[in-house]
């Protein structure tokens, strides 16, 4: 499958019988873990999401390598294929971004982005730029897709990227949403334009001493329909130094 290694089992839901009222009840206390079975623990803190309440972080899901769910790279086995359905954001299902895909080794797992940084809360209508989604690995770095409005960059619609501007212009506008907190245009090393059919990418090479996404960063990004969709690429300096080419070959992977 192509759909989101990271996603809680809802499918099952229907077969466990628990009030809303009673999520707080499911969770882990002295007085009903004598009468609850694990399994029907573990459905029933699944389930409080639905209902409102904050589930716990379910550990176990997100430590999935995504080698376990993800099908092999048709032009290089040694990574896998994320294709973004629109099962795994609200962005995708509110059609404000396209179908978005790239490649991972297989280490790689995904992380939960945090519910302010994910866009959840505005769709269909996000003034500010959010996470679609995340990945990571602890010896190679860490990736994840960021999502603006197309109104935030330009007043024309349905505009394509050399529309809002040169690669420059465009950096300066996203780039703390590439480092995490602030952007220099000193920082920027390179910045190249690529066509593939009939959509425009602009791809960058970023140092970036003080960023908090880490002292590397690559990034690529394209606008299509409302959204400007960029790709994020970053590493510590460890990273970079075992991980370069590995990372590259990510990055230069992400098509939309």
């Amino acid at each position: 499958s192509s759909s989101s290694p990271v996603r809680s089992s809802c499918c099952s839901v229907k077969k466990i019988q628990i009030k809303a009222s009673s999520c707080s009840s499911v969770l882990p206390t002295a007085s009903n873990l004598m009468t609850l079975k694990r399994r029907e623990l573990l459905k029933g803190v699944a389930l409080c999401p639905l209902l409102g309440v904050e589930a716990p972080p379910h550990s176990l899901a997100r430590e999935v390598e995504v080698g376990s769910v993800l099908p092999p790279s048709p032009s290089d086995p040694k990574f896998v294929i994320f294709k973004a359905s629109t099962k795994d954001t609200p962005a995708l299902r509110a059609g404000n971004v396209q179908p978005y895909q790239f490649i991972l080794p297989p280490t790689w797992k995904q992380t939960r982005v945090a519910n302010i940084l994910s866009g959840n809360y505005c769709q269909p209508k996000c003034a500010e730029p959010w996470v679609e989604v995340k990945f990571e690995d602890e010896k190679q770095g860490k990736v994840q897709v960021v999502a603006s409005p197309l109104i935030r960059l330009t007043n024309k619609p349905n505009a394509l990227i050399e529309e809002i501007g040169n690669p420059e212009k465009l950096i300066a506008s996203l780039g703390p949403f590439v480092t995490g907190n602030t952007y220099d245009p000193d920082e920027l090393l390179e910045s190249t334009i690529e066509k593939i059919g009939d959509q425009t990418y602009y791809k960058y090479v970023l140092e970036t001493p003080f960023a908090l996404t880490g002292s590397h960063n690559l990034a690529k990004a394209t606008a299509k329909g409302n959204s400007v969709v960029l790709f994020v690429v970053s590493a510590n300096d460890k990273q970079w130094q075992s991980s370069e080419k590995t990372l590259k070959a990510m990055l230069d992977s992400f098509r939309i």
